[in-house]
């Protein structure tokens, strides 16, 4: 077996308007038409990877699961956060791997964004 990659994620939010806000207007994520799967939801694009947002009632999300966005200046990332009034951790180095600050959306999923060194 050989595994191509990972094509999606799909993660349960409380408000899918919110969410797709989030994640399109402020992450700049791109929303891709979705079928009518008889429940609300959103897919979205990010590089060459999905998140499906998926409109379902759910528990609290995990404390520390989360997924990672590669990203090439975490810098700019904290910026455009802090100044969409987002809080964002500061940042954190994984010594010769990368470095890497965390945020939550509006449904409370935890984000990293991943910087290579």
């Amino acid at each position: 077996m050989q595994l191509q990659g990972i094509h999606h994620v799909s993660i349960n939010v409380q408000d899918v308007e919110a969410a797709v806000n989030f994640y399109c207007s402020v992450l700049g994520l791109e929303q891709l038409a979705r079928p009518d799967l008889g429940f609300p939801g959103a897919w979205l694009k990010s590089g060459a990877q999905e998140v499906h947002l998926l409109g379902i009632e759910s528990t609290a999300p995990p404390k520390e699961q989360h997924f990672a966005f590669a990203v090439t200046d975490l810098a700019q990332v904290q910026d455009s956060l802090e100044q969409a009034g987002i809080k964002c951790s500061k940042t954190m180095e994984i010594e010769g791997v990368c470095l890497q600050a965390f945020t939550h959306d509006p449904s409370g999923n935890m984000l990293e964004f991943n910087q290579r060194l």
